[in-house]
């Protein structure tokens, strides 16, 4: 990677989340840093089921970027652990802790544990547009075609 950026971690209850790593990109060239559970025990993930999961941080993200939490592709593809608003959006004014909302996709409950690997984060600028309201829009080839309009 070319381009760096420093980011404030705030780790929370430091004595009692010690063991919880923080953020950390696990190769070289990795877009995404993976992100660890601060669960106090073992969590069930049934079938359907949404949890919040504790991270042990905050974070103070510079003006101009977001941080988009995302799933891992080894849980997606293994149990079908997934974000259920993926990908959410941690905002640069947000200071509060940074917790992972988790669902089981599978057919099968999946076992969560302290310090297990449940999600990766990717730190992107942000744009804020301008609204312009007006009375007609531009017409292009697709126009309002939607989904499936160019076929297979």
């Amino acid at each position: 990677m070319n381009a760096s950026l420093s980011i404030d971690f705030l780790r929370l209850d430091p004595e009692k989340n010690k063991d919880i790593p923080l953020p950390r990109y696990m190769t070289t060239q990795s877009a995404g840093m993976d992100i660890h559970a601060a669960l106090e025990e073992d969590l069930v993930l049934d079938p359907g089921r949404i949890c919040l999961i504790p991270t042990g941080f905050a974070m103070a993200l510079p003006d101009g970027f977001e941080a988009q939490i995302r799933p891992r592709s080894g849980l997606a593809v293994k149990y079908g652990i997934s974000i259920v608003n993926a990908p959410g959006t941690i905002d640069a004014d947000y200071r509060g802790e940074v917790k992972i909302g988790l669902i089981n996709l599978g057919p099968q409950p999946v076992t969560l544990r302290r310090g297990d690997r449940i999600a990766q984060m990717v730190v992107q600028r942000v744009v804020q547009a301008r609204i312009n309201e007006v009375e007609t829009l531009e017409e292009t080839d697709r126009s309002s075609g939607g989904f499936g309009h160019t076929g297979r």
